[in-house]
């Protein structure tokens, strides 16, 4: 029987009824959680409650009606946002939890979303004495908790680099409008110790992974990695590379990738965007069960100090079941007694990485370090 954790205020799900909100909604059923289910479409919501086993509290509330969102949070310990594209949606819940003094977790990954929560909420969030963590889902948090650790006692670095192996990944209808904004460009990297323009190339040749996944032929991505890295390890530079084949799943087809990425972006950057935004809609809401459990990824993260190399590695599977597991876990240290911590955090920052990772190892999530 899972214990019920002790909380300070009940957590907030608002987006509760999209394909990553039911998933958190439910773990932290699961848990045992004080949860209130939020969202704008009150049939929706009790049709939830009702899947879940009943006796939840719910709470409709639209984006555009901020006393709604205040009445929602101002009891709440801490709220886990999860309707996205954040840079469409995102900001009235992040604003209303900085008013209401409630703790803040999102499942974004969209980097100027992001940034948003650190430049524009940061400072407002020390001063209302919350915490607000962004990218807490399986696609950021696992690297930037294996960045810490594997640079751990190494000082200043020249080059922090994250490779990504993702295997049986299929995106919801969110994922895929937000991956469309990011894109259009724009995107950010750590280079000389500052946040710049990254460069419009998209190749990033080979990276060798661990056995079975071997050498594997990489492309440049925007990871979130380049905005909270920085923030708790010292380092020139943040490097990160997705698997060609994760992009472009089909054979020999990765070999290209690095060639049609480039039009691409710059395709998503006239009118035809709004074309292809239009036809998400018609796409399933999400993978189905059996394709979900059977994702999986490996991230290898490796610190380079001069002729020094430490590599650390952490794998796991079921992409959004994770997001749930990691999002709630974060949600009830929030929300638990004497939690102090303040200000926008990388996940780094908001938990101990060591002890968030064990705390997933009965999910299925390992890491190590050389």
């Amino acid at each position: 029987m899972v214990e019920t954790p002790p909380q300070t205020g009940p957590i907030a799900v608002y987006g509760a009824t999209g394909y990553t909100g039911r998933l958190i909604a439910g773990e932290l059923r699961r848990r045992g959680a004080d949860v209130v289910l939020a969202g704008r479409s009150r049939p929706k919501l009790e049709i939830l409650a009702e899947d879940l086993g009943g006796e939840l509290a719910i709470r409709e509330a639209s984006l555009d009606d901020s006393a709604a969102l205040w009445e929602l949070l101002d009891p709440c310990a801490a709220v886990i946002a999860c309707a996205g594209p954040f840079q469409l949606h995102g900001e009235p819940v992040l604003a209303a939890a900085v008013q209401t003094g409630t703790h803040y977790l999102d499942t974004t990954g969209e980097q100027p979303f992001m940034l948003k929560v650190f430049d524009d909420y940061g400072p407002s969030a020390v001063r209302a004495g919350v915490a607000l963590v962004t990218a807490m889902g399986f696609d950021y948090l696992p690297g930037d908790m294996l960045a810490a650790l594997t640079a751990e006692g190494m000082g200043s670095l020249d080059e922090i680099v994250l490779a990504y192996a993702v295997r049986g990944f299929g995106a919801t209808r969110g994922t895929a409008l937000s991956a469309l904004g990011m894109m259009a460009g724009g995107d950010k990297e750590w280079r000389d110790g500052e946040l710049a323009s990254a460069g419009r190339g998209v190749g990033a040749g080979s990276w060798d992974f661990p056995d079975p996944i071997g050498r594997q032929r990489m492309v440049r991505y925007p990871a979130g990695e380049h905005i909270t890295v920085p923030r708790h390890v010292q380092t020139q530079r943040v490097r990160t590379l997705l698997t060609a084949s994760t992009v472009v799943p089909l054979p020999l087809v990765p070999r290209v990738a690095p060639l049609v990425m480039v039009p691409f972006q710059l395709t998503m950057r006239t009118p035809l965007r709004r074309a292809v935004a239009a036809l998400i809609p018609r796409l399933p809401e999400g993978p189905s069960e059996e394709s979900r459990r059977s994702s999986s990824f490996t991230v290898v993260c490796e610190a380079r100090q001069g002729s020094r190399r430490r590599r650390g590695t952490v794998t796991g599977a079921d992409l959004y079941g994770l997001t749930a597991r990691t999002t709630v876990e974060g949600a009830l240290r929030c929300a638990a007694p004497g939690y102090d911590r303040k200000g926008a955090l990388a996940p780094s920052e908001a938990f101990d990485p060591r002890d968030f990772l064990a705390a997933l190892r009965d999910f299925g999530v390992e890491h190590e370090v050389e």
